[in-house]
């Protein structure tokens, strides 16, 4: 009897965006492991800038790419671009969020400054652009500032971009009890968020991370009895409105649809709705996120055992 050969799941930082991947692909430490890019006949930072140039106004793939870039590439490349272009809005705004992103209050509050000095010099250098406000709060996050300290400049970025689907999550992470906030806080402001956000917004899903954020908070404190979260009335409710608002619209696909489609796929079976799930898996194909599935044993076995059972 034949099997069905098993297809490689796919978990990278640029979820389904190929271009990204590539960047960062060609930049990566190893294929530069002679003097980052020396004997090139190109900068080394030219498909960084290539790329931010071909995401335009697209606000939350400029987000998605920009923090993937930050995390994934050698410092020297946001380095010899500012370097090299230093009147260059896109290279101020990446080097914020590599700043932002890799600086540790523990490793002193001066270079908390210098970062937060270079948040601000990006927001100037782009001024309608969220990203700069964002990287100050991924910053401010790091650096433990109440949330009372965060919501200006978060709002700061969604003023600029209303329904920015990255400044809600970033803020929902703020005030989650696993962040420095509370469960009301985060509830409170997630169902806020669905309630007012346009029919076919993926912010229709912020309930279900929330939900997903109390598990994982309930988890370290009680590991055997986090999951009675799935079986509260209000699980079902924030799913169907899930597939309602967003799921079944025709939206089109934003920057971190795979996010929240392993997040929606996540909250459908846990809470035992194979027949819904069947279509979300679907439109992932082999694409899986660490979080949620991180909360199970054996995450990319679970997440291929559930794809599989759907028929995908």
């Amino acid at each position: 009897m034949l099997r069905r050969r098993r297809h490689a799941l796919l978990v990278r930082p640029a979820l389904d965006d190929d271009a990204l991947h590539a960047t960062l692909a060609e930049l990566r430490p190893t294929l530069q492991s002679h003097g980052l890019g020396a004997g090139s006949s190109r900068p080394l930072w030219q498909p960084v800038a290539e790329l931010l140039r071909d995401t335009g106004r697209d606000w939350d793939r400029r987000w998605h790419r920009m923090s993937v870039l930050a995390g994934g590439l050698p410092t020297a490349v946001s380095e010899r671009w500012l370097a090299e272009r230093p009147g260059d809005g896109d290279a101020s705004v990446l080097w914020a969020c590599v700043r932002s992103g890799r600086h540790s209050p523990a490793e002193g509050w001066a270079g908390v400054r210098d970062a937060e000095r270079a948040c601000l010099r990006a927001a100037e250098a782009c001024p309608e652009d969220p990203t700069p406000w964002l990287a100050l709060l991924d910053l401010m996050y790091r650096a433990a500032v109440p949330p009372r300290g965060a919501v200006p400049v978060w709002t700061e970025a969604v003023t600029r971009a209303p329904w920015h689907r990255g400044a809600y999550h970033r803020l929902l992470s703020y005030l989650s009890p696993r962040g420095h906030g509370s469960v009301a806080d985060m509830t409170d402001f997630a169902r806020q968020g669905a309630a007012r956000a346009p029919h076919g917004s993926p912010l229709a899903l912020l309930p279900v991370a929330a939900r997903v954020e109390l598990v994982a908070h309930r988890q370290r404190q009680l590991p055997f009895g986090a999951d009675g979260h799935w079986n509260e009335p209000g699980a079902g409710a924030e799913i169907e409105a899930a597939l309602t608002d967003w799921f079944h619209t025709a939206a089109a696909p934003h920057a971190e649809a795979v996010a929240d489609l392993n997040l929606l796929a996540f909250a459908l079976v846990r809470t035992h709705r194979p027949v819904d799930a069947a279509p979300v898996f679907r439109r992932l194909g082999r694409h899986m996120t660490r979080h949620p599935w991180e909360l199970l044993p054996d995450p990319e076995r679970t997440f291929q055992y559930w794809r599989d059972r759907q028929g995908v």
